[in-house]
C-alpha cells in the first residue's frame, strides 16, 4: 500500500528584514528568494517548495508586515495579509533582539485564527542570556502557537528538524506539485529578483526603494541565456547614481546579478541592462501592474 502524502501551505510572516528570504533559500538550498540586509526587499509573495519524507510544503514568501504608505506598499502588505489566509500554517520570524510588541500586533492580524509557530531568528546575534529572556517573555503567549523554536541559518537547527515539525500540520493531501521543482515561479520573475538584489546591494540606501526592474526578454540558447532587463527609477538623479561615474555602478550591478543568474541557472549568462526614468511610478497604478504588482 502507498504511503499516503501530505501537502500545505506556510505563510512566512514577520517584519521587514525578520530573516524570511535567508530561512528560504536555506531550507531549500538554493538562493530563489531575494535577500538583503535592507529592510522591505521582497515585493510580492514568492512560493517556494521543500519535500520532506512524504510532504510537500509550499512555503510562501511574502513582503514584511509594515504600515501602509506608497501604493507599492500598500500592495505589499496586501500580499502579506492575503499569504495569511490561504494558508494551513504560519511561520511567524522574530529576531531575537525584536520587542514581543511585534508579535502582539501579529496576533490582532491572524483573525482566522490559524496555527502559527513562532521561530525567534538571529539568536547568533544575542547572548544566551538574552535568548533565554526572550524565550521566557514569548512563554506568557505559549496557549497561542504551536512551536517556539529559536533558529539560526549559520548554525543551530538542522533543516530536517523544521521540517520535520511543520510537517506535522500539513494535512493529507496529493502533492500539487511535481516534487523536483522548487518554485512555482517562472524563471523570468527570479531573474527580475535577483536584479533587484544586486541593486540593492551596489547602491546607496534610499536608491532600492525607488527602484524596480522589468525584464524585456529572455532569450534561452543550449549553453548560454541572454536576458534584456530595464531597471525603473523615480528621478533623473537616481538613473546617475545607478549608472555611476563612468557606468561603474550599473557595471557592478550588471556583474553581480548575472553571477547570482549563472549560479541558480548553471548556464553562462548575457545580461543586458538599461535604466530609465518612471517619475511617480510606485503610486502608479498601470505602471505597477506592468512592473508586475497587480494592485486592485
Amino acid at each position: 500500500m502507498n504511503e499516503k502524502t501530505k501537502t500545505g501551505y506556510v505563510a512566512v510572516i514577520g517584519r521587514p528584514n525578520a530573516g524570511k528570504s535567508s530561512l528560504l533559500n536555506w531550507l531549500v538550498g538554493e538562493k530563489l528568494a531575494m535577500v538583503s540586509h535592507k529592510a522591505n526587499a521582497t515585493r510580492k509573495r514568492l512560493n517556494i517548495i521543500a519535500m520532506h519524507a512524504n510532504t510537500q510544503i509550499i512555503f510562501i514568501d511574502t513582503p514584511g508586515i509594515h504600515e501602509q504608505e506608497r501604493l507599492l506598499n500598500q500592495f505589499m502588505l496586501e500580499e502579506a495579509m492575503k499569504a495569511m489566509g490561504d494558508c494551513d500554517l504560519i511561520l511567524f520570524l522574530a529576531p531575537a533582539s525584536d520587542s514581543i510588541q511585534n508579535y502582539i500586533d501579529f496576533l490582532s492580524l491572524n483573525k482566522a485564527n490559524i496555527p502559527h509557530m513562532v521561530l525567534l531568528t538571529k539568536t547568533d546575534s544575542v547572548s544566551q542570556t538574552a535568548l533565554f529572556d526572550k524565550i521566557t517573555e514569548y512563554q506568557t503567549y505559549q496557549d497561542k502557537f504551536a512551536a517556539l523554536i529559536p533558529v539560526s541559518v549559520k548554525k543551530g537547527i538542522s533543516q530536517s528538524y523544521l521540517l520535520e515539525t511543520i510537517s506535522k500540520y500539513m494535512p493529507e493531501h496529493p502533492y500539487l506539485y511535481d516534487p523536483e521543482i522548487l518554485t512555482t515561479e517562472r524563471s523570468r520573475d527570479i531573474y527580475k529578483e535577483l536584479i533587484r538584489e544586486a541593486i540593492f546591494e551596489n547602491t546607496s540606501d534610499e536608491i532600492p526603494y525607488f527602484a524596480d526592474v522589468i525584464i524585456d526578454k529572455v532569450d534561452e540558447k543550449d549553453t548560454i541565456d541572454n536576458i534584456y532587463a530595464t531597471i525603473i527609477v523615480d528621478k533623473k538623479s537616481q538613473k546617475g547614481i545607478v549608472i555611476g561615474k563612468e557606468g561603474q555602478t550599473i557595471k557592478r550591478i550588471g556583474s553581480s546579478a548575472r553571477k547570482l543568474i549563472e549560479s541558480l541557472s548553471q548556464k553562462r549568462v548575457f545580461l543586458k541592462l538599461v535604466v530609465v526614468v518612471k517619475q511617480g511610478w510606485s503610486q502608479d497604478k498601470e505602471m505597477l501592474k506592468k512592473i508586475g504588482y497587480i494592485v486592485e
